[in-house]
Order: C-alpha cells, then sequence, then structure tokens
C-alpha cells in the first residue's frame, strides 16, 4: 500500500495524464529522512516545448524588430488611469473628439467648419430664402422676381409685352419704354417707403399715448394717504452694517495695472545714468553754458525794441462765475488752495525734521537713504520747472559759483582711506551722507567688473572713518547714526569682507590690551572707538547663532573688558556700563548666561552703596572691597540727590575728564546708578527661569536692600529698587531634587557552556556561522550563474537555428527564382530555333 501511495504521488506531480515516455524519475542513492526532496519527478518534454514558447514570443520577436525604430504608443486618454472609470474616460474622449472636430485652423476666419441648423435646417440655406412651395397657386409668386423688375433689369420686354396684351383694355395702350418703367418702380419704392415711415410715426405715437395713460393711472394706483405727524417725527432707519460695506465696496477704486517692476539691475543702471546727466549739467552751468555747450551771452537790445516777441509759457486765463450774486474767479482759489497744500507740507517737514533730530544713538532707520534718494530725485524736476525769466537771471556769475559749490552728482570709489577722508571732511552730515550714498550707485558691482572690490574697501574705510568719528573732541554720534546704515547695506552685499574688516579691528584693540597688561599689569577701558565698533557688530551680525565668526569673539571681546579693566573713575564707569548695555543687547535673543555681566553690575550697585560691611557682600575683580575707589559712586549730598532728574546717560562722559563741579559729578553718579538698575531688571526678567537664579541673585539683592535702608537716594531709585526686589521674591525655584540615575541591574557572571551547531559533514565541518553564510552565497553564486551561462547557451543556438532557417529560406528561394529562370530561357531558346528551322525549310 505505501508503494502505491508513493508511486501515486508522484504520478501527481506529473500530472493526471502525462504520456509515461516523457515522464523522467531522478532516483537517489539512498533514501534520507525529514529531508524534502524537489525535482525527483520531471518532464523534459514539457519544460522544452515551453521554453521554445517563451523564446518564440520574447527572443525571437526581438530578433526580427532589432532593427526597426518605430515604437506604438497608446494615446488613448486616461487608458493607464486607475482613478477614473470607464464612463469618465469615454465621456472625455468624447468632448475631446467634439473639440478637436470644432477647432478652428485659420483664427481668421470666424465660421469655419461650423454649421449651425435650426430644426435640422441649416441656418445659411434659411438666409438665401429659398422656401419650399407648399401650393401650386403660388408657385409663379414665391421665390420668383417680378416681370417688372426682370423686364427693367435684364431686358425682358417680351414678356412684359405678353403681360400687358393679356390685361383688359390694353390694346389702345402703347407699350411703356424701359426709362418709364425705370421711374414707375423708383415711384413704387418711394411710395412704400413714405407708407411704412407714416405706419412707424403712427406706432410711435400710440406708444407715446399709452405711456402717458399709464402714468395717469399709476399716479391714481400710488397714491396714499398723507403721513401723520407722529410718522414724520419718527426717525429714519439707520442703515445696516452689511448695507454699508456694500456702499463703501461699490465706491471703492479698482486696481490699476502697473508698469512691470524693474530688476535691481535696471534700477542701478537708471540710477548711475540720471547722476550722470546730473554731473554733466552741473559742469555745463559751472561753465556758463547751455545744454548744447555752447556759452550764454546776454543778447543785445535795441531801444526801439517793443518786446513783442514773447511767447506765453503758460494760460494766464481765468474762468469767472457767480455764485450767490458774488464774482467767484477759480484762479484764484486754486492759487490759495496751493499755497495752503505747500504750507502744510513745509509744516509737516519741519515737524519731521524736529523729531529726526530729536532721536538719539539707537535709532537706526533703514529709511534714510531712500528719503535722500527722492530727495535727489526731486532736485532736477525743480530745476526743470524753473520759469525762463529765473534762468536768465542765474546764467551770471552767481550761478557759476553755486554750480562750483554745488556738491557733484558721480564719484570715484576712494582707493584709500585719505582719499575719502578728503571727500567727507569739512561737509554737513546730510552731505557726507549724500557722498557715500553716491559713491555706492556709481560704483555698483552690477555695473562693472572691478566694483565689487572697490567697494569691499569702502567698507574698511568707512568703519576707519567712524572710529576717527568717534575718537573725535565732539564724537559725531549723529553722523555715525546715519552711516550704520550704509555699512549694513555693504554688508549685506559683501558678508565675508565685511566680517573680516570687523574682526580685523577687534584683534587689533584686544592685542593692544594684552600688551598693556603684560606692561602695567593692569588696562584701562579702551576708548569710544573701540566701544562704538563692539555696538555695530551687534548690529551688523546676527547675535542668537551658537557659534558665529564675528559675534563669537566680539562677545570674548566684551568679557575681557568686564573682567580686567577696574574701575577708577566716572568715565570708566560710563564706559563698563555702555558695555553691560551692548553685552545684554548680544545675549537678549538667545538668552544665554553671562556671568561677567552679573559680576560688574554688582560691582557697581558696590561702590554706590554705603555701609555694605554690614551685609557681609564682596565684590570681584576688578572691583575691590576696600581702597580709594570703593566709594566711587556714593552721594553725600542730600542736596544734589533732591535737584537730580533721571536722563540718559550721554556718551560724552566717556571722554576725557573735563572740568566739573561737584553738582554735576554727584549727578552722573547718580545716572550711572539709574542705568545699573535698569539693567539688573532686565537681568532679572530674562534669567528668571534659571534653576540657580535666586542663588545668582542673592548678592544683588542685599545690596539692593542696603540702598532702600538708607534711603539717601532720590526716591525714583528708591522705587525702581523696590520694583527690583519684588521681582526677585517673586520668582518661583525651578530646583529639582537629586535622583540616582535609572539604569538595568547587572546581571551576575555565569560560566554557560559553549554549543557548537553541528549539522553537515565533510568540508563544511568545523566554521563559524558568517563563514557558513559565505560559503553558502558563494555557492548560490555559483549554480546561478551555470544556470545563466546555460541559459544563454540555450538562446544562442536558438537564434542560431533560427537563422540557418532564414538562410536555408533564402538559399531555396534563390534557387527556385533561378530555376525559373532556366526554364524560361531553355523555352525562348527552343521558339528560336525552331523558328529558325522555318526559316532554312523556306
Amino acid at each position: 500500500m505505501g508503494k502505491a501511495r508513493a508511486a501515486g504521488a508522484r504520478g501527481g506531480r506529473a500530472g493526471p495524464s502525462a504520456n509515461p515516455f516523457e515522464v523522467k524519475v531522478n532516483r537517489q542513492k539512498f533514501p534520507v529522512l525529514g529531508r524534502r526532496t524537489r525535482h525527483d519527478v520531471g518532464l523534459p518534454g514539457v519544460s522544452r516545448a515551453r521554453a521554445l514558447q517563451k523564446r518564440t514570443q520574447t527572443l525571437l520577436k526581438e530578433y526580427k524588430e532589432r532593427e526597426k525604430s518605430n515604437v506604438f504608443t497608446d494615446k488613448r486618454f486616461g487608458e493607464y488611469s486607475s482613478s477614473m472609470s470607464p464612463e469618465e474616460k469615454m465621456l472625455k474622449r468624447f468632448a475631446l473628439e467634439q473639440q478637436r472636430q470644432h477647432e478652428k485652423k485659420n483664427i481668421y476666419n470666424l465660421n469655419e467648419d461650423e454649421e449651425l441648423t435650426h430644426y435640422g435646417q441649416s441656418l445659411a440655406d434659411i438666409e438665401k430664402h429659398n422656401d419650399i412651395v407648399d401650393s401650386d397657386s403660388d408657385t409663379e409668386e414665391r421665390g420668383t422676381l417680378s416681370a417688372e423688375l426682370t423686364a427693367a433689369h435684364f431686358g425682358g420686354g417680351g414678356l412684359l409685352h405678353k403681360k400687358t396684351a393679356q390685361l383688359p383694355g390694353g390694346d389702345g395702350e402703347k407699350s411703356k419704354s424701359r426709362k418709364e418703367l425705370i421711374e414707375e418702380l423708383v415711384a413704387k419704392s418711394k411710395q412704400d417707403k413714405r407708407e411704412r415711415q407714416a405706419q412707424r410715426e403712427g406706432a410711435l405715437a400710440l406708444t407715446e399715448k399709452l405711456d402717458q395713460d399709464w402714468k395717469e393711472i399709476q399716479a391714481l394706483l400710488a397714491h396714499k394717504a398723507p403721513r401723520s405727524e407722529n410718522r414724520d417725527k419718527e426717525e429714519k432707519p439707520k442703515p445696516d452694517a452689511y448695507d454699508v460695506m456694500v456702499r463703501e465696496l461699490g465706491f471703492e477704486m479698482k486696481a490699476q495695472p502697473s508698469n512691470r517692476m524693474k530688476t535691481e539691475e535696471e534700477l542701478v543702471r537708471e540710477e548711475e545714468e540720471r547722476l550722470r546727466k546730473l554731473e554733466a549739467d552741473r559742469l555745463q552751468r559751472m561753465l556758463g553754458k547751455d545744454g548744447d555747450g555752447n556759452t550764454k551771452r546776454p543778447a543785445h537790445v535795441s531801444a526801439d525794441d517793443l518786446s513783442d516777441g514773447f511767447i506765453l509759457d503758460k494760460d494766464d486765463r481765468r474762468l469767472l462765475s457767480y455764485k450767490d450774486g458774488k464774482m467767484n474767479v477759480e484762479g484764484q482759489q486754486s492759487e490759495a488752495a496751493s499755497d495752503g497744500e505747500s504750507a502744510e507740507e513745509e509744516g509737516e517737514d519741519s515737524s519731521e525734521d524736529d523729531t529726526e533730530d530729536s532721536s538719539g544713538l539707537d535709532r537706526h532707520s533703514d529709511l534714510e537713504p531712500e528719503a535722500e534718494s527722492e530727495e535727489d530725485s526731486e532736485k532736477p524736476k525743480r530745476e526743470q520747472r524753473r520759469a525762463p525769466g529765473e534762468r536768465l537771471l542765474s546764467d551770471g556769475p552767481e550761478a557759476r559759483e553755486a554750480a562750483r559749490a554745488e556738491l557733484p552728482y558721480t564719484f570715484a570709489a576712494p582707493e584709500s582711506y585719505e582719499e575719502l577722508k578728503s571727500l567727507l571732511s569739512g561737509k554737513s552730515m546730510e552731505e557726507q551722507l549724500l557722498v557715500v550714498e553716491r559713491i555706492q550707485k556709481c560704483n555698483h558691482p552690477s555695473l562693472a567688473m572691478g566694483n565689487k572690490a572697490k567697494l569691499e574697501k569702502l567698507f574698511g574705510f568707512l568703519l576707519e572713518y567712524v572710529g576717527d568719528v568717534a575718537a573725535d573732541g565732539p564724537p559725531g554720534l549723529r553722523v555715525i547714526d546715519q552711516l550704520v546704515v550704509h555699512l549694513y547695506n555693504l554688508c549685506q552685499m559683501f558678508p565675508e569682507s565685511a566680517s573680516d574688516s570687523i574682526k580685523f579691528v577687534l584683534r587689533d584693540a584686544m592685542h593692544e590690551m594684552e600688551g598693556t597688561i603684560e606692561a602695567k599689569g593692569r588696562a584701562a577701558f579702551p576708548g569710544l572707538d573701540v566701544l562704538i565698533y563692539l555696538k555695530i557688530a551687534g548690529m551688523l551680525f546676527p547675535t542668537s547663532d551658537f557659534w558665529h565668526p564675528v559675534v563669537t569673539p566680539a562677545l570674548v571681546c566684551l568679557s575681557q573688558l568686564l573682567t580686567k579693566c577696574p574701575v577708577l573713575s566716572l568715565q570708566d564707569a560710563v564706559k563698563g556700563l555702555f558695555v553691560c548695555c551692548v553685552f545684554l543687547d548680544y545675549v537678549s535673543l538667545s538668552q544665554r548666561f553671562a556671568p561677567e555681566l552679573i559680576s560688574f553690575l554688582l560691582g557697581i550697585l558696590y561702590i554706590a552703596t554705603p555701609n555694605k560691611q554690614s551685609q557681609g557682600c564682596s565684590p570681584v575683580h576688578p572691583f575691590r572691597a576696600r581702597g580709594k575707589n570703593s566709594e566711587l559712586l556714593v552721594v553725600s549730598d542730600e542736596k544734589d540727590a533732591a535737584t537730580w532728574q533721571r536722563r540718559s546717560l550721554a556718551l560724552h562722559w566717556a571722554r576725557a575728564p573735563t572740568a566739573q563741579t561737584e553738582t554735576e559729578a554727584n549727578h552722573t553718579r547718580l545716572s550711572c546708578l539709574a542705568v545699573c538698575l535698569s539693567l539688573v531688571k532686565r537681568c532679572v526678567l530674562m534669567y528668571a527661569t534659571l534653576p540657580s537664579f535666586h542663588d545668582i541673585m542673592k548678592p544683588l539683592k542685599d545690596l539692593l536692600t542696603e540702598l532702600l535702608v538708607t534711603r539717601s537716594h532720590p526716591r525714583e531709585l528708591q522705587e525702581l529698587s523696590q520694583s527690583i526686589v519684588t521681582d526677585m521674591e517673586t520668582q518661583e525655584r525651578h530646583y529639582q531634587p537629586l535622583i540616582c540615575e535609572k539604569s538595568k541591574p547587572v546581571p551576575l557572571k555565569l560560566f554557560t557552556p559553549r554549543l557548537v551547531k553541528v549539522l553537515e559533514f565533510g568540508r563544511k565541518q568545523g566554521s563559524s556561522k558568517e563563514e557558513q553564510e559565505r560559503k553558502r552565497l558563494i555557492h548560490k553564486h555559483k549554480r546561478e550563474f551555470k544556470g545563466a551561462v546555460r541559459e544563454i547557451r540555450k538562446d544562442n543556438q536558438f537564434l542560431a537555428r533560427m537563422q540557418l532557417s532564414e538562410i536555408m529560406e533564402r538559399d531555396a528561394e534563390r534557387k527556385r527564382k533561378v530555376k525559373q529562370l532556366f526554364n524560361s530561357l531553355a523555352t525562348q531558346e527552343g521558339e528560336w530555333k525552331a523558328l529558325k528551322r522555318k526559316k532554312f525549310k523556306k
């Protein structure tokens, strides 16, 4: 039974109706228990037939199409789209087909390939008035021309004679001539025209009468009782908000098309060309020449000249009208209105100037160069609007001097700092800014190849000029404030060169400070120019980055100034507070903790607080607990404290000490203390989220409490100190208890036996798992390689058989054709010989 079942199983794998002679059984030498055998029974004939069929469908097809390049592309809409249903595909294809049929081939032919129908009949045929004859009685009249018209235009005289002969009583009448027929036709057409006109006038009269009657009836229908007094007293309902909005939208101005926005290169070229034209005009005016280069001379006027050769420049006529019995002249009203508008504009300009003058150092508006450029663009317009009389008066030597004193419109890029300084020295702030702006516009990188390097040098020259302005006697802070805008624009254009220039300046200042520390043991605060450079660096580059090639060295420089420069005078205190302000601006966005900043503010409070020994607080370096400057900011005079008013601390105190009275010195001390308290408040608000906030601010809190106890300072400072202490106390504590780190317990080391998996014997025995995997892959690759080589060999054999069959077919065809030619030649030769024999017989 077991053998029968096994035989049945093998037969099932081969197929139920397989030919026993086509079945090949692969016998094994010995059976192995648990091993699944594959390919124990095979059908080589069936497999060979399938392979041949597959090669015929694929390889043979490619072989036959090897020299063909055309490809059939299925362009049916949505054929391979799975997101569309068959109905949608059919509808879309039908719409595209209709659109393709009605597509115009010529855009100028509006009626091409379009046939409009009405009830199944073409409109083109209807317009021809080819009406279908409905009855036999209308055959002579419908669809044909009248006999008179035919006789008049086409020579139908014979027909007309026949018609007149048939008329009753026409025997004695004469036949009409062509001229009479035409006159009769014209008279008939005029009569028809008059009848139509009379009919139209009658219809219009009836319409007017009907309208008038309707108005009378409508007045009767719309007549209502008069309103009562109560209704008159009632107020009209206010319109709804929606109705108001609808009316506003109705009166709103529609969008108007504008010109194309110009690129930056086009704007730069236009500005440079405008400045060149203005400079050329200025040079011509300086030489006393007109636009053509001719020198202007006053024309000779004789004594008999009547001055009647003038030309009116404008129409001075005014419209005269009367309103309410009074004479009204429109010209006077327009002039008065224009005068009022000009006065208002002057008032606005003056107010704007006042507000601009009142701004401080921290105002860096980027609108300044735009306003200046608008003023420059308005200058040539104002010059063009001058009256001819004014131009004639200004052609003398005064105009030449004015042209020489006028600022040039084009400037070459300076090659050295001395050249830039010579261009800017001796000029007002507005003129200096105008010169820098025109240098940038005339040397824009898009105008020439070498302009980029020139503007990169200009940034360094401007930076050096800012330092010189800051180091001058009275520092020109307003000039520096306006030059920062140009420095920012250049920095945006050339960030690498700008960063190199800033780093060079800061590196030079730090080297100088280090040399002073090595020589004297201490270093004083640098000049105002270095402080301005630190402020500018924070304005030109982002300060919130974790690391920046310019801002990070600047932060190190600020921390070095706060930790290595002692406060020996009021000037040092002012400089140190300025450095604290800059430091706080740097870390305001990133909220980076700066211990140098807190230590310096603690030292300032320490030297401004009397009786600080009772608190047990001690400052850190560079401040000293005892010594000459331990009470530098202490104010002992109560009168000076009472007369003090809080104001911003001016930077001119940071310069060399000037002659100062004791009252002024006390006011400066109180101002320094006020600035210090405001910085402490900013630090409290910024570092409130730190876990160690209360520990950091405890020394500051103790000193502020001492300040409140003394009550020797103005009330405003005491209120500020009290608000800071309150803010410190209201902040929550963010302490977190220390917890050991949670980790998995380390298991004990156990001596586990080493298990070696041995499943196969022979040459695969004793290898590791990786080695077995590698050998398995090598074996699989070898087996696949052999299979691929075997398939390629079979493909080549198949192609060779196909080529051989093609060659045999071509040879057989050639033999057939050659045999056919030989047969035809033999037949021809036999016929020729038979004809030749007949000739010999004759």
